[in-house]
């Protein structure tokens, strides 16, 4: 059994549970050691082994179909300090982290761990949390608009926090699942988000009060307010907009005798703006909702995606002659692409790099920045492996080298809205190998890593 409360967070201590079952071995773990030094640079050199270990593994000229599939590392420390951060910025805020981003095993493992809830958005992703013996309050079924037999596996399985937008949504659970605790899930402002949600769940604020009054009427328990600012949000004074209207609501409900007590404030998390915006979101929250009032958020992307890279193997190549200036680039095809786990670049509008992971049997990650010139530089463009024109990673990219066939590339902040989404198209695996690490003690010690 995995240790429990292992982990000291200081004044933002949670109370870590019982810990949870385990779902089978990783393919690989890995754990630094107390002799070196945590971080990046720890971290990189945890990646860089499991990486060169695999690839030096694999020769396409003998392998058997499958050996050289695309596969990631994931670095369970990077999950880890994310966590650490966010009770740092966010400490009236326990994260229910959002399971379709990345619903891999061992990231739900530690996070479960480390005491936060789920956001689940179907039976399925209920169900995978449940099987790691996670206790149904800790779920909310944030899908303001469900499958009736969804609701009831959640009503059988006693996960009663749940979200609606719309009247027939409460006719719905009212029939189905009439003790469930209710989110009033308001439209908010996500023009500034990567990929704008309110255009399709949200209840207009001028609806508010004529769906609380149905409520109402129904006899149903809505207990809280929920707003989303969209998936990849930018803009810090969303949060402050949402939460002033959500205090709005709150308000509505209270004065129609409802005992309202939670405030879920959604995702839009990312890493490299999440100081500012957890600093607008914390001031707004002190601002218009007393200490007695609880506050989740739905982190995904914020935990996951920088830590997983994965490793392509590429299997073709075709020159390309410029009949003006007679430079040669190439067309490079790899083992995976948008079909697969580079579906991000369609759905969730990312544009993920390709970096040179090891060349005519050179290994070239942790080499550092390469410094060329762009004039001798080699031009390529990416291609997946599907028979579809659309199915390209990169329209252009130089490397100093010239890369060929059975060579591999890799790509990093690859953990966000990936392997969740590939497909089998033209009969291509969706499902690739994991190697996992961890440069984190704290996180190898919650998992039993060594």
């Amino acid at each position: 059994m995995a240790p429990t409360a292992l982990v000291d967070l200081g004044e933002y201590n949670w109370n870590i549970p019982q810990p949870v079952q385990h779902v089978g071995k990783p393919t690989l773990i890995a754990n630094h050691g107390a002799d070196v030094i945590r971080g990046s640079a720890a971290a990189k050199s945890l990646i860089g082994n499991a990486l060169k270990t695999r690839v030096q593994s694999v020769n396409g000229d003998v392998c058997e179909p499958g050996e050289e599939d695309a596969f990631f590392v994931a670095d369970l420390g990077e999950v880890y300090r994310q966590f650490m951060r966010w009770k740092m910025n966010l400490p009236r805020v326990k994260p229910h982290y959002a399971v379709k981003c990345n619903p891999d095993p061992q990231v739900l493992r530690l996070l479960a761990e480390l005491g936060t809830g789920f956001d689940c958005a179907s039976k399925a992703e209920i169900e995978s949390v449940l099987n790691l013996g996670i206790d149904p309050s800790r779920i909310i079924y944030a899908q303001p608009c469900k499958t009736k037999s969804y609701v009831r596996y959640a009503a059988q399985q006693n996960v009663k926090q749940m979200t609606f937008d719309n009247a027939d949504e409460l006719y719905k659970i009212k029939q189905l699942f009439p003790n469930a605790e209710l989110y009033l899930r308001i439209i908010t402002d996500d023009s500034e988000s990567l990929c704008r949600l309110s255009l399709k769940f949200g209840a207009p604020m001028d609806t508010t009060q004529d769906l609380l009054t149905l409520a109402k009427e129904l006899d149903l328990n809505v207990v809280g307010v929920a707003f989303h600012v969209g998936s990849g949000a930018s803009d810090p004074n969303a949060f402050l907009k949402a939460v002033k209207d959500a205090r709005c609501v709150f308000d509505q409900a209270t004065d129609l005798g409802f005992s309202m007590h939670t405030l879920d404030v959604g995702g839009g998390f990312c890493s490299d703006t999440f100081e500012k915006m957890a600093a607008v979101l914390s001031d707004a929250l002190d601002a218009y909702f007393p200490p007695s009032v609880r506050v989740i958020g739905e982190p995904g992307r914020y935990f996951v995606a920088e830590a997983f890279t994965i490793a392509c193997h590429v299997i073709a190549r075709r020159s390309v002659e410029d009949p003006v200036s007679g430079k040669t680039s190439y067309m490079l095809y790899l083992n995976d692409g948008v079909y697969g786990n580079f579906s991000s670049i369609m759905f969730d509008h990312q544009q993920p790099v390709a970096k040179v992971l090891q060349c005519a049997g050179t290994f070239e990650y942790g080499a550092g920045t390469m410094e060329f010139d762009t004039e001798a530089g080699v031009e390529y463009s990416i291609w997946g492996p599907t028979c579809d024109g659309i199915d390209c990673i990169s329209q252009s990219i130089e490397f100093p080298q010239i890369v060929d066939v059975g060579d591999w590339l890799f790509f990093e902040d690859m953990g966000a809205y990936t392997k969740c989404s590939a497909t089998r198209f033209n009969g291509f695996t969706d499902s690739h190998d994991t190697i996992y690490v961890s440069s984190e003690p704290g996180a190898s010690a919650l998992l039993g890593m060594h």
